[in-house]
């Protein structure tokens, strides 16, 4: 899961930040962008939401291309 990982990374992505006096807050949010960008690359997350709303790929893949169009950037 993201929590157990960030468990082990955030030893060195803190300790990278503080090195370059970077802000530790958006330091975790870029760490939590990147994590969340391939969801939106290649959106398996959206398999049982579309079964239980009973809708098709497309309803919902235009959120998800805008999402990553927005988030992309930031990492």
């Amino acid at each position: 899961s993201g929590g157990g990982k960030w468990i082990i990374e955030a030893p060195y992505v803190m300790q990278v930040a503080n090195d370059l006096q970077y802000h530790l807050g958006w330091a975790v949010q870029i760490y939590n962008a990147a994590e969340a960008l391939p969801n939106l690359i290649n959106p398996f997350y959206m398999l049982p939401l579309l079964g239980v709303l009973g809708l098709k790929a497309r309803d919902l893949i235009g959120f998800s291309f805008v999402q990553l169009l927005v988030h992309t950037p930031l990492v």
